[in-house]
């Protein structure tokens, strides 16, 4: 019995030393060998830390004109790079790097808080809703399914267009309600399919109330999806948050540097300096295309169906 007890014992060890390995550490070592996941990674982290040290990057100060910048501004010349100044001025004689880099930390604050907000109000709507079940699903899904039904860019747009006066938080409150129904249908669904597992079943069946149920079986086992998703989301996010302040519902103090303002900035420009709106339109397209790239390599990497 021993001897038998000690061969089970070695096959264990042998087959975690082999390749029993969680989900997470599958899914880990599955993305490092994914090059597409690499280089949203590579992408997503620059961006974060070039948010982060952009006041300290940044060569001048991105809030004052220059002398050396404004004297050579004209209605049909704006200064290119010059000795001190990167790519040279924007049309008000401000350093247009400094601004640029500067408009990366602006853009991350906007885009985070926002999909936080959407994130926590979207799955306390599809946790009460995959919990509950009964007329507070069917009320709590109906209203998510009219909200889905609008284009996202044009239910953002109507709900900017409530206050009177646009402002950072104008556009974080528009841009997280877009992204609600998105996590609560993520959730009641992750939830529903919760609550028919076997280990979900056999609480019930044991008496175990419907609180400790949701909260320690259901919730836990059911955020998966819905970090992934909000990576995803985060993408999308800087994309519209850059087309609210590009139509003018923001924060439109000309001074503020961000990728949005500066593109619509720069729409009379076009002729005169194309640079000014190429690097702000740029900067949004590849930063996006980073955390696509990352969400959609950590949803494969986490689907138990893409396992070897």
């Amino acid at each position: 019995m021993t001897s038998m007890l000690r061969r089970k014992a070695e096959r264990i060890d042998d087959l975690v030393e082999s390749g029993g390995t969680s989900l997470a550490a599958d899914a880990v070592r599955r993305m490092l060998r994914n090059p597409v996941a690499i280089t949203g990674a590579v992408i997503t982290v620059l961006f974060v830390l070039l948010a982060i040290l952009a006041p300290f990057l940044a060569p001048k100060n991105p809030y004052i004109p220059y002398d050396e910048l404004r004297v050579n501004l004209r209605p049909d010349f704006i200064p290119g790079p010059m000795d001190g100044f990167v790519l040279g001025s924007d049309h008000r004689g401000y350093d247009f790097f400094s601004r640029l880099l500067v408009g990366a930390q602006q853009t991350l604050i906007v885009g985070v808080v926002a999909t936080l907000i959407g994130l926590v109000v979207g799955m306390v709507v599809g946790g009460l809703a995959g919990a509950l079940g009964g007329w507070v699903d069917t009320l709590l899904m109906r209203f998510t399914d009219i909200l889905l039904a609008i284009p996202s860019l044009l239910l953002a747009i109507s709900v900017a267009a409530l206050f009177s006066q646009g402002t950072q938080w104008t556009v974080i409150i528009a841009v997280a309600v877009v992204s609600v129904p998105v996590f609560a249908r993520l959730l009641r669904g992750a939830m529903l399919s919760q609550r028919s597992s076997d280990h979900v079943l056999a609480a019930t069946a044991l008496g175990v109330r419907r609180s400790t149920i949701v909260f320690r079986h259901m919730l836990p086992n059911s955020l998966g999806p819905v970090v992934v998703q909000a990576t995803l989301t985060l993408a999308t996010s800087i994309i519209d948050v850059a087309a609210l302040s590009f139509l003018g519902l923001g924060d439109n103090d000309p001074s503020r540097a961000e990728w949005g303002l500066m593109l619509a900035q720069a729409q009379t420009l076009l002729d005169v300096k194309p640079s000014l709106a190429f690097y702000p339109a740029i900067a949004i397209v590849v930063v996006a295309l980073g955390f696509t790239l990352l969400g959609e390599s950590l949803r494969e990497a986490l689907d138990p169906k893409n396992r070897r």
